[in-house]
Order: C-alpha cells, then structure tokens, then sequence
C-alpha cells in the first residue's frame, strides 16, 4: 500500500506543478500587452499558491494548486506617447510581469514535475520488480 500512497502524493505534485506553469505561461504571453484605452489597467501578474490536505483513505497529505493570486506590485510604464492608452505625459502603464522571474519559476516547477514524475517511474518499476520475484 505504501507503494500507492508514493505514487498518489507525486500524482497530486504532477497536478499542481503542471498548474503552476499553466499560470506561468498565462504570464509569459501578457508580458507585453498594454491597456486597450486609456485609464484601463494592463495584465496584471497572477501568482500561484499551493494547498495540502490529509486524504483520509491513502492516510497521506497531498498538494493541491490553491487560489491563484494577483501581484499588488506597481506596473512598469513606458513612454509611449502615440499610444491610444497613454496619459496626458505620453507613459502607458504595462503588466507587471518580469519574463526573467517568470522563466526561473517556470524552471523550477518543470524541474518539481520530472522530480514527481521520476519518483512514479520508479515506484512503478520497484511494483514489476516484486510481481516478477513472486511469480518466479
């Protein structure tokens, strides 16, 4: 049973890991995009969370993506002074978004993902291993 409990912890880091880069790319691809009129506000930088809960029937705690945040960070401004949306000095608000953080995290959860998926590989492997020794 211990074998499935491993398996359903990483299942459950495989599914908020590939959450996670779900927001990251969200983020990546509005990096650049401004406000569509003036005084409207541009994309502004989503923030996974995570959560863990007790599964009473594998007896394990498991993580979950939890509420996807909003960065409070000020917005970058641009000197754009032909733009639709720029003020009356000619600076248009833009996202939030540092593609440069935004491509470390995205690092860092696909590398969390293959560690969660190397870890089911090899409790796969380790459950053949057994039921070749028992049949033989």
């Amino acid at each position: 049973m211990d074998l499935i409990k491993s398996i359903a912890v990483a299942a459950s880091g495989l599914r908020s890991q590939s959450g996670r880069m779900r927001v990251i790319s969200e983020n990546i691809a509005n990096a650049d995009s401004g406000p569509e009129r003036a005084g409207a506000e541009p994309y502004r930088r989503k923030v996974p969370t995570f959560q863990r809960h007790f599964d009473r029937a594998l007896d394990a705690q498991l993580v979950a993506l939890g509420k996807v945040q909003r960065d409070p960070s000020a917005f970058r401004t641009k000197h754009e002074p032909g733009n639709p949306a720029a003020d009356a000095n000619g600076n248009v608000q833009m996202p939030n978004v540092n593609s440069l953080v935004e491509m470390v995290d995205m690092r860092e959860a696909q590398r969390s993902y293959e560690a969660n998926l190397n870890l089911i590989s090899s409790t796969r492997r380790m459950i053949q291993r057994t039921i070749d020794i028992l049949r033989a």
